[in-house]
């Protein structure tokens, strides 16, 4: 017997099960399967250890989806983002400037949660929930689109009559394979390595990126674990380096990665294990099909610079939810899937484009190169007005956000 529902979810990661808590929340049958169930602590061998910072704009989303008040105890809030250039002879810090988020809100800039956590809270959220069903170890195969709804296959031989299909299923995405929307990609030769650690010195709610070659060391606030201060690591290095980082005996490795991040918070003792991510950047050609829209990684996929991912991925769900809701009785018509892309396409290409060349600037090995780079950060950071427009652009709005309560 086919089965109806309002939307089918096809991807179980943080975005679609906050799509899926979103949906669910403004009234809509939701369906959310994936082939992988996900992994909700720390210790599995499979845990993601990445962070998510979610910015300002973010969190109004997080609150619709009934997701905020599970988060927020968990958060590590960002008052300042440092940024800090080592490309000098020795890789110490010959340049830091703070971006704080006091010059433009009386927020922070965002709030850091690691990914394993995320998914055990929304996971939890979604039980809550009696008009969504959250289906692990269930993919999504085939899609039928006809005029009035979409006939999904999955991988367990079910079919699901859904008016709207959405692929939040990864940058190898099947639902946009099946949709035959291309996607560019462009490859950098970089991999990063993201664990998290602990620290002496306390990091004061600042999250530093640390430039000196083959892309930034990222450190980013966590709450203190055991009583001792901790951050998360995301540090991207040209592939070859990050296999040979990957594989030394943890001493030299917590050796290596105090020296690359020039100290500034004293000697660094790893906390987790390693986990290794390539680093692209792509862009589907288009964010909509018939009967059918791409969010997250399925449309977009950037490095891991500025917290830009995935807040472009719920940058992507309000304005879903904005058009779903002006369309509740059918939010897969075409008005609606054809509004998605012409709002998030350009603006996508346009962040994509800015993340891509940051990134390119932030992996100059020549030391001219780098000199030039330390060089546009003085300049940029001098200018007042210019430093509080980028300020606002990284959190992607164009006036000064409302306060949101912190943790």
């Amino acid at each position: 017997m086919r089965e109806t529902t309002d939307i089918l979810i096809s991807g179980g990661g943080v975005a679609g099960l906050t799509a899926a808590a979103a949906l669910g929340s403004a009234g809509f049958r939701v369906i959310c399967v994936d082939p992988t169930p996900p992994v909700t602590t720390a210790e599995d061998d499979n845990a993601d250890l990445r962070t998510t910072a979610f910015l300002q704009p973010s969190i109004p989303v997080l609150e619709r989806a009934g997701l905020w008040e599970r988060l927020q105890p968990h958060a590590a809030p960002l008052q300042v983002m440092r940024i800090v250039d080592a490309g000098g002879v020795d890789p110490v810090a010959r340049l830091t400037k703070d971006f704080n988020a006091a010059d433009i809100s009386d927020a922070p800039f965002g709030w850091n949660l690691p990914n394993w956590l995320l998914r055990r809270e929304m996971v939890a959220r979604l039980a809550e929930l009696p008009n969504v069903s959250f289906r692990p170890g269930t993919g999504f195969l085939r899609i039928l689109p006809r005029e009035t709804e979409a006939l999904v296959t999955l991988s367990d031989g079910s079919q699901i009559a859904a008016r709207l299909v959405i692929g939040a299923d990864g940058r190898a995405s099947p639902l946009r394979e099946a949709l035959g929307i291309g996607a560019r990609t462009m490859r950098y030769g970089q991999k990063a390595l993201a664990f998290a650690v602990a620290h002496d010195m306390p990091h004061e709610n600042v999250s530093t990126e640390v430039h000196r070659s083959g892309g930034p060391f990222t450190l980013v606030p966590l709450p203190d674990r055991d009583g001792q201060p901790a951050s998360a690591v995301v540090w991207m290095e040209t592939g070859p380096e990050i296999a040979r980082l990957a594989s030394l005996p943890q001493p030299a490795f917590e050796a290596e990665m105090t020296a690359r991040s020039s100290g500034i918070l004293g000697p660094l003792r790893l906390m987790s294990r390693r986990s290794v991510w390539p680093i692209i950047s792509q862009i589907a050609d288009s964010m909509s099909g018939p009967r059918a829209i791409l969010m997250a990684e399925a449309a977009h996929v950037v490095p891991p610079i500025g917290a830009q991912g995935l807040n472009m991925s719920l940058a992507d769900l309000a304005c879903l939810l904005e058009l779903a809701q002006s369309n509740a009785q059918d939010p897969g018509i075409r008005a609606v899937t054809d509004a998605y892309h012409r709002r998030r396409h350009w603006e996508v290409q346009a962040r994509v484009a800015g993340i891509d060349l940051l990134n390119r600037t932030s992996m100059a090995s020549a030391p001219g190169l780098r000199d030039l780079r330390a060089k546009a950060l003085e300049a940029l950071y001098s200018a007042g007005p210019v430093r509080k427009t980028l300020m606002r652009a990284g959190l992607g709005v164009r006036k000064v956000a409302p306060a949101v309560e912190s943790p």
